[in-house]
């Protein structure tokens, strides 16, 4: 729960409107299907299994979504490998980029919501 609140900490100092964190499955795949997102970070291991089907939904929404693990691709699904990621264990600043090329560089004070699907 700790890094979910340093990340969040972080999205909040570049002007992001955090959505989550969350820390199960089905809240994270109900927040994928209804929330207005502009973006998401997913960590690959959510209480109740995987994100993948959460990054299914947001990729059939369109939303631009990154993927943090300490997987390497052998782990990941097909489908999933040329994802963007934040590889753990990562820094701020790699959050603060990540964020920053999925928004398409613009500062989330003006993209709107960002979501943090993330285990606690």
């Amino acid at each position: 729960m700790m890094i979910a609140v340093i990340i969040e900490e972080a999205l909040l100092n570049l002007g992001c409107i955090v959505v989550g964190p969350v820390g199960k499955l089905d809240a994270a795949l109900r927040l994928a299907g209804e929330e207005a997102l502009d973006a998401a970070i997913l960590d690959v291991n959510i209480r109740g299994g995987k994100s993948f089907p959460v990054a299914e939904r947001l990729q059939a929404r369109g939303v631009p979504f990154a993927l943090a693990s300490g997987y390497g691709d052998w782990a990941l699904p097909a489908a999933f490998q040329n994802q963007p990621r934040l590889t753990k264990p990562f820094t701020v600043q790699d959050l603060e980029e990540r964020v920053r090329a999925l928004t398409s560089g613009s500062p989330c004070a003006a993209s709107g919501p960002a979501a943090l699907p993330l285990p606690a």
